[in-house]
């Protein structure tokens, strides 16, 4: 099974269907470590960062099953500032483009499809990176970098057509619905509110699954038959769609906060905070845009 975000499918998910880093503590000596709890670790000597990992681990050493997990305290692992940085550094790169875009990019009736051309051609440009980068088996900062520049670009362009011609201050009310939503997972997750197990990932895989098979059939009879297709993204049924988009982004968060705290935990090597930050951008580039669709839909039905 693979993560709901692509980002961490081949990091956090073992190959027996498990979770490999989900309830389960580091234990000193055993090589079931490396295979079954560790999600970063290979069996014993095809790991290069894992030679003894566990050697400063109080926890470890006296046996204790019910401590949480601790890293190893050597240089180069990841910590949850490299984290925090990198996935500030991405993001802010995101906004600039963003705001670049809806300045330098009019939407009004002489310049919309120039615009949107340049808009669409961002978007897909991100969204290959994205899929290169997804399937790299180390992070590049680079690429990242580029996608999210480019992906800025799109949501830039995007933002400005729903805010000036849709619903004035709608781009305010998606940043501030997506910053919302973010916080309340955070906080629920630290609190233990969530309990992000196998099931949980299953069913959250399941649920997306269903939901991009329903956009994507929507948007081949919008094509072929003209209008919203079957309606998911108008009226009443898109307003309930777009619940739904968030509700899944809100648990793509709270599976990515896990990989992140699993990652720090077990001692992943710090260039894993880079594909961290990637991941929880393309999460919250989610909300973002399922806010925007639910305030445009909300707007258009008056």
């Amino acid at each position: 099974m693979r993560s709901s975000n692509p980002v961490f499918s081949r990091r956090g998910f073992s190959r027996d269907n498990g979770y490999a880093g989900f309830n389960a503590q580091p234990q000193a000596g055993g090589a079931a470590v490396g295979t079954q709890g560790n999600p970063y670790a290979q069996p014993q000597g095809g790991n290069p960062y894992a030679q003894n990992p566990y050697a400063q681990n109080p926890y470890a050493q006296q046996g204790l099953q019910g401590a949480p997990p601790q890293a190893p305290a050597t240089t180069g692992r990841m910590t949850m500032d490299d984290v925090v940085l990198r996935t500030g550094t991405t993001l802010g790169v995101l906004i600039v483009t963003a705001a670049l875009a809806w300045a330098l990019l009019p939407v009004d009736d002489a310049n919309i499809n120039r615009s949107y051309g340049i808009a669409i051609g961002a978007g897909l440009i991100g969204m290959v990176l994205a899929l290169v980068q997804s399937f790299k088996r180390k992070a590049s900062p680079a690429l990242i970098l580029t996608y999210a520049a480019f992906e800025g670009v799109f949501l830039g362009v995007v933002s400005s057509v729903v805010d000036n011609r849709i619903a004035d201050g709608a781009a305010m009310q998606a940043v501030l619905g997506t910053m919302g939503v973010f916080a309340s997972v955070l906080i629920a997750y630290k609190a233990g509110w969530i309990r992000v197990n196998r099931r949980f990932a299953g069913f959250v895989m399941a649920a997306a699954l269903g939901f991009i098979m329903l956009m994507a059939v929507n948007l081949l009879f919008a094509v072929f038959g003209g209008g919203d297709g079957l309606g998911f993204r108008s009226g009443p049924l898109g307003i309930l769609m777009g619940v739904i988009g968030i509700l899944l982004g809100a648990a793509f968060l709270a599976l990515d906060f896990k990989q992140v705290e699993d990652g720090i935990a077990y001692g992943a090597p710090r260039e894993e905070s880079w594909l961290a930050a990637f991941g929880l951008t393309m999460t919250l580039v989610w909300i973002y845009m399922e806010f925007l669709r639910l305030i445009s839909i909300l707007n258009s039905s008056d």
